[in-house]
């Protein structure tokens, strides 16, 4: 039976990513994005599912840079999960005596606002998930920011969305090894490319996608740590990856780039 990776525990966001993308595959926790991309690199897994961008705060940049790492592996598919972050609290606990409040990094600036208004005093610790997080509620000083899907028992979530806008979700993508079929059709195309450092190196990488009627998506920098001052670029295309013109476009953007790496194809699983 196919395994998929997840960042855990259970009840986390990226659990109900594995869940949607393989609802009948044997879904496997791990405490932390580098162990996740590790259990696919060493066949642990068959293929794990990673946050990659949030609608409010952009694109996860960690998994950025471990996709761009990593050997051998290509996104299949991407989902999006609407987020619903609640406060949740110890049953019959008083909310103006928290302390602290635990959740993942993403979670905790996504409810900035609200945080900020509400409990303008309290400490707010990153945690490596939000239902890690969670555990963490040990007193009624404690509380957490947590999906609205989340149930345990003596923990009572907050009845509004906190979020500081409630259009909030997250792209998933669903990595697994190997490398892109030329006969796999797609939606989006996602890929990586450095350009020479000099005067209109970037639009020669952008003007292929141009003349070809290639729509971007997307596009993120990323500094390159071995090369100071120098950068890699995350580009997301509308195309279908099984269209030899397609094929002809990225080929125009590989020659004309230092480096082109293909990270995935992929539709959209809904």
């Amino acid at each position: 039976m196919e395994k998929v990776a997840y960042l855990g525990p259970e009840e986390s966001y990226s659990y109900l990513a594995a869940k949607k993308f393989r609802p009948s595959a044997v879904h496997i926790a791990y405490p932390s994005f580098r162990k996740v991309f590790n259990a696919l690199d060493v066949g642990e897994c068959d293929a794990a599912a990673l946050p990659i961008e949030n609608s409010l705060n952009g694109s996860v940049i960690e998994n950025l840079d471990l996709l761009q790492a990593a050997k051998d592996v290509f996104a299949a598919e991407e989902t999006k999960l609407p987020l619903d972050h609640r406060l949740a609290f110890l049953q019959g606990a008083d909310l103006k005596c928290i302390k602290r409040i635990y959740s993942h990094e993403q979670p905790l600036a996504q409810c900035a606002d609200y945080l900020y208004k509400n409990f303008p005093d309290a400490k707010l610790i990153a945690a490596p998930s939000t239902a890690a997080g969670l555990d963490s509620v040990k007193t009624s000083e404690d509380a957490a920011i947590v999906g609205a899907h989340v149930r345990r028992d003596g923990i009572v979530l907050s009845s509004p969305n906190i979020a500081n806008y409630p259009n909030n979700f997250t792209e998933f993508l669903l990595v697994r090894k190997g490398s892109a079929d030329a006969s796999l059709k797609t939606d989006r195309i996602f890929f990586s490319v450095t350009c020479r450092h000099s005067s209109g190196a970037l639009l020669d990488i952008l003007e292929p996608m141009r003349s070809g009627g290639m729509n971007m998506t997307k596009i993120q920098s990323r500094p390159i740590k071995e090369s100071n001052g120098e950068y890699r670029f995350f580009i997301e295309v509308e195309g279908d990856y099984s269209l030899s013109e397609i094929r002809s476009v990225l080929k125009s953007v590989q020659d004309n780039s230092l480096s082109f790496r293909l990270l995935g194809a992929y539709g959209l699983t809904d």
